[in-house]
C-alpha cells in the first residue's frame, strides 16, 4: 500500500470477510464486533479501562468554588477563563476528529475504542462549560470563547494540530492518519499542562478544589487517549512497513519537539504574572512528559533524563495515573481510580 494513496470510507458490513480484521487500515473485515476475537485482545482491556473512567461534570458541587471565587485575585480570574475556554476550544476539535478517523478504519474494536473518545472529548468539552456557568454569565462566557479564538498565541498552537487534522480530513490517506496519530498525543499528551499546572497550583493553596477535581478527571481519560493513539500508531507502523521510514520517525521528534516549544510558549504567555509558578521548572516538566510519549512510541528520549521536576503535581500526574507504565505489547493490566479525600487533595 502506497502511503499516499487515497483511504475510502469503510463499508458499514462486509458479510464475505471474517468478522477479526486483517489490519487496522486497509484489512478485510465483516464489520461485525465480537471483543472474544480481535486481532489485538489488549485492546479490550483499554476499553474496559475507558469505560471505567466514566464520570459526569454533574457529580461535582461546584458551591465550595462559587463561594471562592471572588476571593480569588483579578489575575487569578483573569488566566482561570483564559485557560478554561482555551482548553475547551482544544477539546472542541476530539469530538469530530475521532468520529472522522472511524470511517477509515478497518478493525472494528479501533473503532469502538475511538467512539468511546470521541464521547469522552464531549465530555470534557461540557465539563468546561459547567465550571464556566457557575462562576461567570453567558456574556462573559461568549467573550471568553471570542478571545480564544482571536489570541495569536493561542491560533500559532493551534496551528500545529489543525493543520494536520485538516490535512487529513481534506485529503485521507495513510500518510495523513499518521500525521494526525502524532499530532493528537501532542495535543492530549502534552498540550493541556500548562492549563492543568495552574488548577493543581490553586488547589494546592486550597482554592477553587472541586474544579481542579475534575481537572483530574480530563487528565486521567487524556492520558489513556494518548496511550491508545501511541499503540494505534506504533501498529500502524508495524502492519505497514512502508510508513515506517526515516522521515516519519524524523517527522515525530520534530513534531513533538515543535509541540513542546509552543506549549513552552504559552506558558510563558498565560503564567507570566502567577505567584508560585516556575516556568523554567514547567519548561522542564513539559520535556519529561514528551519523553514519555515518545518511549511510548517505543523511540528513544528527545530531551535530558529526568525525573518529574514538578514533585508537587505528582498527585495528579501520569504516574498516579498507572496506564502510562505498561507497554500495549506487555500486556499488564491497567486500573483507574477518581481521586478522592483518601488518594487526592489531601495530600496537597
Amino acid at each position: 500500500m502506497a502511503i499516499d494513496t487515497p483511504l475510502t470510507k469503510i463499508k458499514l458490513l462486509n458479510p464475505e470477510h471474517p468478522n477479526k480484521s486483517t489490519g487496522i487500515l486497509n484489512g478485510k473485515s465483516s464489520g461485525l464486533l465480537n471483543w472474544n476475537d480481535i486481532a489485538y485482545p489488549q485492546m479490550y482491556d483499554l476499553y474496559q479501562t475507558l469505560l471505567s473512567n466514566f464520570w459526569k461534570a454533574q457529580e461535582i458541587n461546584m458551591q465550595d468554588d462559587i463561594k471562592q471565587w471572588d476571593h480569588l485575585s483579578d489575575t487569578e480570574r483573569d488566566v482561570f477563563l483564559r485557560i478554561n475556554t482555551q482548553l475547551a476550544s482544544l477539546d472542541s476539535l476530539q469530538t469530530p476528529t475521532m468520529t472522522m478517523a472511524m470511517d477509515y478504519v478497518t478493525d472494528s474494536s479501533f473503532k469502538a475504542i475511538f467512539a468511546v473518545i470521541s464521547q469522552q472529548e464531549a465530555v470534557h468539552n461540557e465539563s468546561y462549560s459547567y465550571i464556566l456557568s457557575s462562576l461567570v454569565s453567558v456574556a462573559e462566557q461568549n467573550a471568553r470563547f471570542d478571545q480564544a479564538k482571536s489570541d495569536p498565541v493561542v491560533r500559532k498552537r493551534n496551528d500545529l494540530i489543525l493543520d494536520a487534522y485538516e490535512e487529513f480530513r481534506q485529503n485521507p490517506t495513510p500518510q495523513s492518519l499518521f500525521k494526525l496519530g502524532i499530532n493528537s498525543i501532542n495535543l492530549e499528551g502534552i498540550y493541556f499542562y500548562a492549563g492543568f499546572a495552574f488548577f493543581y497550583h490553586l488547589a494546592r493553596q486550597q482554592k477553587m478544589l472541586k474544579t481542579s477535581t475534575m481537572i483530574s478527571y480530563i487528565q486521567r481519560d487524556e492520558m489513556q487517549h494518548a496511550y491508545f493513539i501511541g499503540q494505534f500508531v506504533r501498529i500502524l507502523l508495524t502492519e505497514n512497513p512502508e510508513l515506517n521510514n526515516e522521515e516519519n520517525i524524523d517527522y515525530i521528534y520534530r513534531t513533538v519537539d515543535q509541540a513542546v516549544q509552543l506549549e513552552k510558549e504559552w506558558a510563558e504567555y498565560i503564567l507570566a504574572d502567577i505567584e508560585g509558578l516556575d516556568l523554567d521548572e514547567f519548561g522542564d516538566y513539559v520535556e519529561y512528559l514528551a519523553n514519555k510519549r515518545l518511549r511510548q512510541l517505543g523511540m528513544k528520549n528527545l530531551y535530558e533524563e529526568r525525573s518529574n521536576p514538578m514533585p508537587w503535581i505528582q498527585v495528579f500526574g501520569d504516574d498516579m495515573m498507572n496506564g502510562t507504565k505498561s507497554d500495549f505489547f506487555e500486556q499488564k493490566s491497567r486500573t483507574y481510580s477518581k481521586v478522592s479525600q483518601s488518594n487526592g487533595f489531601d495530600e496537597l
